[in-house]
């Protein structure tokens, strides 16, 4: 195995497990978060837009955000085609949201302290050049 796909998936782990803590105070997980911040990101959205964005499963994510759903977090309504599913914040969630988003921020910026502003912006492009890469 490649060294460099071996450190990705260690500290791909180390930020789940770490932002699990940080959310365990709004009885969230990290694949909730990140269904949550792209619905607010984008709005409204096609549950179907939601999986292709996050790059998950389409079960997955329809479990995810029908857990969201129970717990206070999503709505959803049908589109234009009745298959269709269309989830927003809850009123609550969008009261809640800056608060947890702080939090996170707080983590990230903890997270990455060892970084320097400029070390993230290459870091950044580099990532963004392997996806680049792979889908030309």
């Amino acid at each position: 195995m490649n060294p460099l796909f071996h450190e990705i998936f260690q500290k791909t782990r180390l930020l789940s497990k770490e932002l699990n803590l940080v959310l365990k105070e709004y009885d969230l997980f990290a694949s909730q978060w990140t269904v949550l911040y792209c619905v607010h990101s984008h709005g409204e959205m096609i549950l179907t837009d939601v999986w292709k964005y996050l790059n998950v499963e389409a079960p997955t994510i329809t479990r995810t955000v029908s857990r969201l759903g129970e717990l206070g977090w999503l709505t959803t309504h049908e589109g234009k085609d009745r298959r269709e599913k269309i989830v927003r914040l809850t009123e609550e969630a969008v009261v809640k949201f800056p608060l947890i988003e702080a939090s996170i921020i707080q983590f990230e910026n903890e997270f990455l302290k060892g970084l320097s502003s400029e070390e993230q912006v290459i870091l950044r492009g580099l990532l963004k050049k392997l996806d680049n890469e792979r889908s030309e």
